[in-house]
């Protein structure tokens, strides 16, 4: 008897520390209404103002800040967008009102070395644009905000005077669509702040390449175009790219853009990146007898033709970036090998016992190497499947429906 109450005992010891662990893990942050937005007529696409989570740093971290974009997709016509409006993509009034903080948002020092005494701030994205519009859709019924440029300005605005006017380290990143929103506003992040802070960038999942599909149509290049007509991107673009291209459009890819950021910038990307596997590589409608979808949810069941594709892929992702690799002395690199998407903002795949590593470096210690300038940090992973620490994070294959919530 007295030994099952000791191992009762120790197995309720045992459940309140994961329970504590997981609510360390699980940082629970409230939202901000940005009350002002409407002044700059900054609003979501349902007209809802704008929103944003933060997380004061503390200590030696109390004047440093870190933005983190939402990512979530994007809206491509009229369709799409009012379908996207009255949802937590599209509209403050549905998402939750408090958001979890992980990995590099983490404010545990043994799972974020280096950002977790930090101002830590999640900008919520509700524009279907990667913050980039500014237009509106009113045909008399229905009424749509194309804002994401306004509400970027909003919420930096709205932070100057809490403590980001005065920063001396700052670093903005984004996952997907907000690794995106993280190149089309690098530099403008920077001008905001004073000359002598230690400005950076990073894009998480957001290195979306301009790549024929596997029947040979540029199916991403073509949704892009659709995108950035609509919410009225183009004059929101890089103007040294724009001008010097003879469709000025392509600049909202970062291949092109990247050229021209003058901000030192960390690029974190998976080479078979699981949302330009199944949307740029092989979008539903190249795929319409489904031979792929065995192979898109489980890379051990792709036949040889098909791995053939996909370190075609690869290969075509690593061109885009040799400019980059070879000739970018401030600029970051951790291109590794998983079937993943996004991988920042997850304890396992930031910094954990068992993350993903190159080199033996996890992506949180070779971010903090490269914003704090301890060693150079640029590491490219060998091909699939050489690397045994991966999380192969493959989700069910997606219809194009689907495209605005990844």
């Amino acid at each position: 008897m007295k030994l099952i109450l000791m191992v009762a005992f120790a197995s309720i010891l045992l459940t309140w520390k994961m329970q504590l662990v997981n609510a360390v893990d699980r940082l629970q942050v409230p939202m901000t209404l940005v009350r002002n937005a409407s002044a700059l007529g900054a609003y979501c696409l349902d007209g809802s103002l704008p929103a944003y989570h933060l997380h004061r740093g503390f200590g030696a971290g109390a004047s440093s800040w870190l933005l983190q974009f939402e990512g979530g997709g994007w809206c491509n016509d009229i369709k799409s967008c009012l379908e996207r409006a009255p949802t937590r993509r599209g509209s403050t009034r549905h998402m939750s009102k408090y958001e979890s903080f992980s990995g590099i948002l983490s404010n545990n020092a043994s799972l974020n070395r280096d950002f977790y005494n930090w101002n830590r701030v999640k900008l919520r994205y509700c524009d279907g644009a990667s913050f980039a519009g500014d237009g509106k859709f009113d045909n008399g019924t229905s009424v749509l905000y194309f804002r994401g440029q306004r509400i970027w300005q909003a919420i930096i605005q709205d932070l100057l005077p809490k403590g980001l006017a005065h920063a001396r380290k700052a670093l903005l990143s984004g996952c997907s669509a907000g690794g995106l929103a993280t190149f089309l506003h690098c530099d403008n992040f920077t001008s905001y702040l004073p000359k002598n802070t230690s400005v950076k960038c990073l894009s998480d999942g957001g290195f979306f390449l301009d790549e024929r599909d596997i029947s040979l149509n540029h199916t991403m290049r073509e949704f892009y175009s659709q995108v950035t007509s609509l919410h009225g991107v183009e004059q929101n673009l890089d103007k040294n790219c724009t001008r010097l291209r003879y469709f000025p459009q392509q600049c909202i890819f970062p291949q092109y853009s990247l050229l021209y950021i003058r901000t030192p910038f960390f690029i974190l990307n998976s080479a078979y990146d699981v949302y330009q596997f199944h949307h740029i590589l092989v979008p539903p409608s190249a795929d319409p007898h489904g031979h792929w979808n065995r192979c898109k949810s489980d890379p051990a069941a792709c036949n040889v033709d098909q791995l053939t594709k996909l370190q075609g892929f690869r290969k075509d992702m690593l061109t885009a970036l040799r400019y980059f690799l070879l000739f970018s002395r401030r600029g970051g690199l951790f291109i590794n090998s998983c079937f993943a998407h996004c991988q920042s903002e997850s304890q396992d795949t930031w910094f954990a016992d068992n993350s993903p590593r190159i080199n033996n470096k996890t992506i949180a210690e070779a971010v903090g190497d490269w914003y704090f300038s301890r060693e150079k940090s640029k590491r490219v992973d060998c091909a699939y499947p050489c690397d045994t620490t991966c999380h192969n994070l493959i989700p069910a294959p997606l219809s194009t429906a689907d495209l605005p919530d990844m």
